[in-house]
């Protein structure tokens, strides 16, 4: 009997010991879930880590897009006509080429259109991302 006063106080103690950090994650935990525990903190983080990425990825076409048209790439090539058609969908029609933030006009026009439209979409997604990650993750 005594001994099993002695690890009542001994599991209590533990349980007392555990920083505020450890009560909490303890509590985040899913119940009913014994044979594959589901901790909530681990899935925003790799929601928050998913959404990151989708929006480098969206920025990264912008800049990889915009770079071919100022390096005046073949649209012929199978891989570049997927670049530009990429940015296409991800400017959101804001950050086009043409009817963009800023239109320019004159010699080079779609070169500077692009590097300065789709330049400002590729920051646009990376504070975005950052943003969504900050606000999703734990």
């Amino acid at each position: 009997m005594a001994e099993d006063s002695d690890k009542d106080i001994h599991d209590k103690g533990a349980d007392a010991g555990a920083g505020p950090g450890e009560r909490e994650k303890k509590a985040r935990k899913r119940p009913g879930l014994a044979a594959r525990e589901v901790n909530i903190d681990d899935v925003r983080s790799r929601t928050a880590s998913i959404v990151w990425g989708i929006c480098v990825v969206f920025a990264l076409f912008l800049a990889v897009g915009a770079l071919c048209v100022a390096l005046e790439a073949n649209a012929d090539n199978p891989l570049v006509s997927f670049i530009l058609s990429g940015a296409d969908r991800v400017d959101l029609g804001i950050f086009s080429q043409e009817g963009g933030i800023k239109e320019f006009t004159g010699s080079n026009a779609e070169i500077k259109n692009a590097l300065f439209n789709w330049g400002l979409g590729a920051i646009f997604w990376l504070v975005v991302g950052r943003l969504l990650d900050r606000i999703i993750r734990p």
